[in-house]
């Protein structure tokens, strides 16, 4: 297919003639188109976004993240191109069927997040911030809970999300802070011959704690490897080996604290 002609003149121009591909992998809202060497997401406007831009911009040269190549917003709709990265998703059946190479490009992926230095990262979000934007969604009724894992608000658990968004506001663990992604999840995560080749997906990074990330990727292995995407089960998959590769203990009472926290997301 070749663009639409319904865009901003600067993207236009930065695309014209190419034929391109329709992402529909994730949850989101956005219309994802795939070139040769970029990609153009479209989504209806958010002011956070060009803070988000701003955060790629200075991730360049520090991690292999997409270059914002262009940024144009309108009254409905916002337009960011961007370089692509290259690789397979790491959630890719090649690698999900090497669980050593995974877990171990996994690992990887985290340290090189880890060892970079945070000052004048140009957004924070800690737990206060995280949990403010949770009570706006949930007192003006954002929340999806058909899309929240089956034993959140099951006989048990959570009697709805203002239940669940008290229980958080009330337990927030210590602030670990480091660069996060914010979405660390396997198809943001890119491979190529078994190593990290880039990142993708990262309206959520920024300064932020360590384990918001290490729990949506152990809940993300858990999920893939178990067949809830495509059906297909791999057993060898082990997510706990996630923490063997990291040389870390899990701290499974923070991991339960930030996949709670996203169902509020």
């Amino acid at each position: 297919m070749t663009a639409p002609n319904n865009l901003p003149d600067k993207i236009r121009a930065l695309i014209s003639g190419k034929t391109y591909t329709v992402n529909g992998i994730g949850k989101s809202n956005a219309s994802v188109m795939v070139f040769d060497d970029s990609v153009l997401k479209i989504e209806p406007y958010q002011k956070e976004t060009e803070e988000m831009v701003g955060v790629m911009r200075w991730m360049e040269g520090k991690l292999p993240v997409p270059q914002v190549l262009c940024f144009e917003s309108d009254s409905e709709n916002q337009y960011l191109l961007m370089s692509k990265i290259p690789g397979k998703m790491s959630c890719d059946e090649y690698y999900m069927s090497r669980p050593d190479v995974l877990i171990s490009g996994l690992a990887e992926a985290f340290r090189m997040f880890w060892n970079v230095d945070t000052e004048g990262c140009p957004r924070t979000l800690d737990l206060d911030s995280e949990l403010k934007e949770a009570r706006r969604r949930v007192e003006n009724g954002l929340i999806d809970l058909s899309d929240s894992e089956p034993s959140t608000f099951a006989e048990g658990g959570f009697k709805d999300a203002f239940d669940l968004l008290s229980w958080l506001e009330n337990n927030k663990p210590r602030f670990e802070p480091v660069l996060s992604h914010g979405d660390f999840c396997l198809p943001n995560i890119f491979f190529e011959n078994g190593k990290v080749s880039g990142f993708i997906d990262l309206g959520s990074a920024g300064i932020g704690d360590k384990w918001k990330d290490i729990a949506l990727c152990y809940r993300s292995l858990r999920w893939n490897s178990e067949g809830a995407y495509g059906g297909k089960v791999y057993p060898d998959v082990r997510s706990m080996k996630l923490f063997d590769a990291l040389g870390i203990e899990p701290d499974m009472d923070k991991i339960r604290y930030f996949i709670l926290l996203d169902e509020l997301f």
